[in-house]
């Protein structure tokens, strides 16, 4: 039986099972599972073994990922074991440990090696490395997907409950997809990415393998965090997982931009996902996603070739043989990159951006699948760069727009005994600084879908409760208008660390107004009345920070402020007022019982 990280913490804690047994379980699986192209670097077992013992020193409470085994993909540092990137030529021996690495050790958890992948991060397929393909553990003919090929069939065949990847364009994603796990892409800068082997610097991340949502996000909690050693780190509030705000738009490609390259299969379990989101609540709406197409092709067209180039630079103008051919094809061309060609790429790229942040203005999150389709390994021989080109459909924009992403499962098909299972799934992607956001709608999809846990033939564990939140130094706020979620100023709560915490209403005591003249977009005023003159105002529960408070009071235009509010059940929390004057000549809108009612009614016509 494989365990999530709660269940192996809790036995740890309990004492019903040790660190060591743990680690000296998962040794065994990996050799029971057989497969040499797996793993590139084994950790000496009896060492291992040790570090785990050592943790009984410790006081587990402080440590949230206590006992609980990791692969690490093998392009990032860990200290005792070569870095090879995949090209035995490139290989190193790393002084310490990666960042990322150093932070899950300091929270638990014990390394147990280092997996393989397409060479130098460049690939989405899997088959592109000098030390074998990984097996795929759910269906031997499909590819492992990459470049994290490895650390997903680690995860999948239950050998490790997490394991390290990275993804610079959708290395962390597809290899999810096809092994029918879950991959959390951070945003940008929220992971250090300080000892890790860049593909593209700008744009590379460590992401995250897990056989739940819940598990990725425990391990993302554990190695987030800024570092000054990398240049390319940002302070970014991570939060965590809640309840799924209501009213959130969901973003999905019109009917006629979507993209299977003839896949029937994957177009259907895309149409059941939408609608499996749409019975949970969701709202989905359409985008236009050409803007998302033409950003994925600058990653291979543009100057982020060069930016490979760059990174491998040293060994492939000394020996361009030592590395794989399909790798040498890809990458070799980025050294005839003119600084001109540069510079009119980033040009383009920072109008797609602007084009971009006006299709997030309509939509919170978006929903794509995560690849168009399936892939064989004899197909991806038989047509390496076409097939890899076409797995990235969904996938290559993503970073170049600083976007985060959280590949889920949503259909497993049996297939025929010629084919094999045929996974499915989607990405939630949204702007950074929302991962937790992303979480809170993929922990709830992925545990609706009832799939099985990877390649493991077991189901999942009952959706966990999420903890009671603790008011502590935290103030909450009540949105009535704007900044209710789904509409145009919720994003300045999210981008200040906010949370969401619940829905309610007023007391009966409040009227609620359109207050003419305000500045875009239009806002409603809420003002307190005579005990029996008012009514109840539907309204959102938001906490955050004071400091972060303290910013979003500053930011308030008049005549609206900050007051306290009596919701219905008698608690007092800080919230939205407006100055009574400012009513006079106001539409008195109470009696639609709140602002998206009246919003809807308003656009009903």
């Amino acid at each position: 039986m494989t365990e999530t990280i709660a269940e192996i913490i809790s036995m740890h804690r309990a004492r019903r099972r040790t660190p060591e047994e743990t680690v000296a379980q998962s040794f065994a699986r990996i050799r029971a599972f057989g497969d040499p192209a797996l793993f590139i670097s084994l950790r000496d077992e009896a060492e291992a073994r040790a570090e785990a013992r050592a943790l009984a020193a410790q006081d587990a409470r402080d440590l949230p990922l206590y006992g609980v085994p990791v692969a690490v993909k093998d392009n990032i540092d860990v200290a005792g074991l070569p870095t090879t990137a995949a090209c035995p030529a490139f290989a190193y021996q790393p002084a310490a440990d990666a960042t990322a690495v150093a932070r899950l050790r300091a929270a638990g958890a014990i390394v147990i090696g280092k997996t393989n992948l397409d060479q130098f991060a460049t690939g989405l397929v899997g088959v592109r490395s000098p030390y074998g393909v990984p097996r795929n553990p759910l269906n031997p003919r499909l590819i492992p997907g990459g470049s994290s090929s490895g650390s997903a069939t680690a995860v999948a065949a239950g050998l490790v409950p997490i394991a390290l990847g990275t993804d610079t364009a959708g290395s962390g994603r597809i290899p999810a997809m096809h092994n029918n796990i879950v991959g959390l892409k951070p945003s940008l800068g929220l992971v250090s990415t300080f000892g890790v082997v860049p593909a593209c610097r700008t744009l590379d991340c460590v992401s995250v393998f897990a056989l739940t949502v819940d598990d990725a996000f425990a391990a993302l909690a554990a190695i987030a965090g800024f570092d000054e050693k990398d240049a390319f780190a940002r302070p970014r509030p991570l939060g965590a997982p809640g309840a799924i705000p209501p009213g959130l738009r969901i973003g999905a490609p019109r009917a006629g931009q979507r993209i299977f390259f003839g896949d029937a299969r994957a177009e259907a379990d895309y149409a059941a996902a939408l609608d499996r989101l749409a019975r949970l609540g969701l709202d989905i709406v359409e985008f236009d996603i050409a803007p998302f197409y033409e950003t994925a092709r600058m990653l291979y067209e543009g100057p982020w070739v060069a930016e490979r180039y760059q990174a491998a630079r040293a060994l492939i103008d000394r020996d361009p043989d030592a590395l794989h051919p399909i790798t040498r094809k890809i990458i070799l061309p980025g050294r005839d990159i003119s600084a001109a060609d540069a510079f009119a790429a980033f040009y383009r790229l920072e109008e797609l951006r602007r084009t971009a942040a006006r299709i997030w203005q309509s939509i919170d999150v978006a929903v794509l699948p995560t690849a168009p389709t399936t892939c064989t390994v004899a197909d991806v021989l038989a047509d390496p760069i076409t097939l890899n080109s076409r797995l990235g459909t969904y996938t290559n924009f993503v970073n170049l727009l600083d976007l985060c992403g959280l590949a889920t499962p949503t259909a497993l098909h049996d297939g025929t005994p010629a084919i094999g299972p045929l996974p499915f799934g989607v990405t939630l992607l949204a702007p950074a600084g929302e991962d937790a956001l992303l979480a809170s709608i993929g922990r709830v999809l992925h545990a609706d879908t009832g799939l099985p846990l990877g390649a493991l033939q077991q189901p999942q564990p009952p959706l966990a409760p999420l903890p009671a939140r603790e008011a502590g130094d935290r103030v909450i706020l009540a949105v009535v208008g704007a900044h209710l979620s789904g509409l145009p100023l919720n994003g300045e709560l999210r981008a200040l660390g906010a949370e969401f915490c619940e829905a309610t209403t007023t007391c009966a005591d409040y009227r609620l107004y359109a207050l003419p003249g305000a500045r875009p977009p239009p806002r409603p005023g809420l003002l307190r009345v005579a005990t029996g003159q008012g009514a109840a105002i539907e309204l959102e529960l938001w906490a955050m920070t004071p400091a972060a408070f303290g910013r979003f009071v500053a930011a308030i235009p008049p005549p609206l402020s900050i007051g306290s509010l009596t919701l219905a059940d008698g608690r007092t929390v800080k919230g939205f007022l407006v100055e009574a004057e400012a009513t006079r000549n106001a539409r008195d809108i109470s009696g639609f019982g709140g602002w998206r009612a009246y919003l809807k009614a308003a656009q009903a016509g």
